[in-house]
C-alpha cells in the first residue's frame, strides 16, 4: 500500500503540472509565432535508505515543438514572417542574445526597432536604430531601409541589416521568458545570410486546439483515477491497521 498511495500521489501531482503545461499551449493559440511546449512524465526510483519498493512519476520537459506555424497575410510592411527555418535575434529583457520568430515588428518613440513582445531587434552592430524616416522597408534578406523625412527622390537607404540566425535545435531551449536562448555557455549564433523573409505576414501559433484540449480532458480524467487511488490505498491501510489490532 505504501508504494501504492506514494505513486498515486506523485502521479497526481504531475498530472496537474502537465495540465499547466496543456493549458499554456491553449492559452497561446492566438500568440503570433508561439511554439508549443511539450510535456511527458516517467516513473523513477525514490533513492536513499529506505524499501526498494517505492518509486514516484516524475515531469520531463523533453522539449518545444520548433514547427513553424501557418502563415497570415496582414499587409503591414513591418509584419515579416521567417521562411523554413531560422530566428529573429533580439536582445532579450537581461541585455543577452535570444530569438523568435514573432515578427510584428515596430519603430518606437526614439528610431529603435522592436519586436511585438517589446524587445530590441538586434541587427549587424546590436539593436537597430533608425533615423527619422517617411517610409520604412524590411527586405527579404533582412535589409532594413528607410525613406529619410525630406529626402525627395534621393530613394529609400539602407540603415541596416536584422540578424537571422539558424541554431542547431539541440543547442537551444526555451526558458521563462518565452524566447529561445543557447543552451549554457554556448556562444550566440552566428548569422545566417540564407534565410529569407516575407514581408507583410506573420506566422501564428504551431498549437493544434483540439490535441491539446483533448490532452487536457485526459489528464483531467487521470487525475481523478489518481486520487481515487489514493483514498483506496488509505482505506485498505486503516483496515489493514484494525486487522493487526485483533491479532
Amino acid at each position: 500500500m505504501d508504494k501504492a498511495l506514494y505513486i498515486a500521489m506523485s502521479g497526481a501531482k504531475q498530472n496537474m503540472l502537465a495540465q499547466r503545461a496543456h493549458a499554456n499551449n491553449l492559452a497561446n493559440i492566438n500568440t503570433t509565432a508561439f511554439k508549443e511546449d511539450f510535456a511527458q512524465a516517467r516513473a523513477m526510483p525514490v533513492f536513499g535508505e529506505h524499501h526498494p519498493s517505492r518509486a514516484y512519476a516524475l515531469t520531463e520537459r523533453p522539449g518545444t515543438n520548433f514547427e513553424a506555424g501557418p502563415l497570415n497575410q496582414t499587409g503591414n510592411p513591418l509584419d515579416v514572417a521567417v521562411k523554413g527555418d531560422g530566428w529573429i535575434a533580439v536582445q532579450a529583457a537581461d541585455g543577452s542574445e535570444a530569438y523568435t520568430r514573432a515578427g510584428d515588428l515596430q519603430v518606437d518613440v526614439n528610431g529603435q526597432l522592436r519586436a511585438g513582445i517589446g524587445l530590441p531587434v538586434l541587427g549587424n552592430g546590436g539593436p537597430i536604430v533608425l533615423p527619422p524616416s517617411a517610409t520604412v522597408e524590411i527586405g527579404a534578406d533582412g535589409t532594413v531601409s528607410v525613406l529619410p523625412l525630406g529626402g525627395g527622390a534621393v530613394g529609400l537607404a539602407a540603415v541596416d541589416r536584422i540578424k537571422l540566425v539558424n541554431p542547431d535545435p539541440d543547442m537551444i531551449e526555451k526558458k521563462e521568458d518565452g524566447l529561445l536562448h543557447m543552451k549554457g555557455d554556448e556562444p550566440p549564433a552566428v548569422a545566417d545570410p540564407n534565410i529569407k523573409l516575407e514581408t507583410g505576414f506573420l506566422e501564428g501559433s504551431n498549437v493544434n486546439a483540439v490535441s491539446s484540449l483533448t490532452d487536457i480532458l485526459s489528464l483531467s480524467r487521470h487525475y481523478e483515477l489518481q486520487v481515487k487511488l489514493m483514498s483506496q490505498a488509505d482505506q485498505i491501510s486503516q483496515q489493514t491497521a484494525r486487522l493487526l489490532q485483533f491479532s
